[in-house]
């Protein structure tokens, strides 16, 4: 999954078939939460070389 910043825009471009089908799971599950007043909260520290998966709770 390639993941780029441009200011505050998060752009996620799938490189594979299966992301593609991952992404949209996820795209599916965030519009649910804002239909619901849902939001994502991070959880832990994401730290590159020690931890490497950031971790999301929906409140």
């Amino acid at each position: 999954m390639k993941i780029e910043l441009e200011g505050s825009l998060l752009k996620m471009i799938p490189e594979n078939d299966r992301e593609k089908t991952e992404l949209n799971q996820m795209w599916t599950l965030i519009i649910g939460c804002v239909s619901e007043g849902k939001k994502l909260v991070p959880v832990g520290q994401y730290l590159p070389g020690v931890k490497e998966e950031a971790v999301f709770n929906i409140e």
